[in-house]
């Protein structure tokens, strides 16, 4: 079965249909649903056998470059800083095809934002590679 990264994004792709304050602006009871519910999107794919790893990352906008040996890490604030483009988690799941993965995609984006109200994230899927690519004709 084909493996998938569900890409969670704290901005990213077209503008939101309903802006959002960031999450430390949320009501506790609102953070508390949010990630009830990606609580139990974890125990879906671990019931379904799909599930292969989910981790959320702190929001930190500080990216660094290395430049390999010998080289000084070079710090920004990101590789698109105007778009402020910053990954915040990931699912990792394994799936019997694409369209499968584009309707969990659909459900991870509706997770509930403030108010209750589902979110309806951007979610970018990529397939993970299962061996190195061939470049042969």
């Amino acid at each position: 079965m084909p493996k998938y990264l569900l890409l969670k994004h704290y901005r990213g792709g077209p503008e939101l249909p309903t802006p959002v304050p960031p999450m430390p602006e949320w009501d506790p009871a609102d953070i508390e649903a949010h990630m009830n519910f990606l609580e139990h999107v974890n125990d879906l794919l671990k019931e379904n056998g799909e599930y292969v790893d989910a981790q959320g990352l702190s929001m930190n906008q500080e990216w660094i470059r290395y430049g390999g040996p010998g080289a000084a890490p070079v710090r920004s604030d990101g590789p698109h800083p105007e778009t402020g483009d910053l990954v915040a988690g990931w699912y990792a799941i394994d799936v019997d095809s694409y369209e499968r993965a584009v309707e969990l995609a659909a459900y991870v984006s509706s997770e509930p934002g403030p108010g209750g109200k589902p979110l309806y994230e951007w979610i970018q899927i990529r397939q993970i590679m299962e061996a190195p690519p061939s470049f042969t004709e």
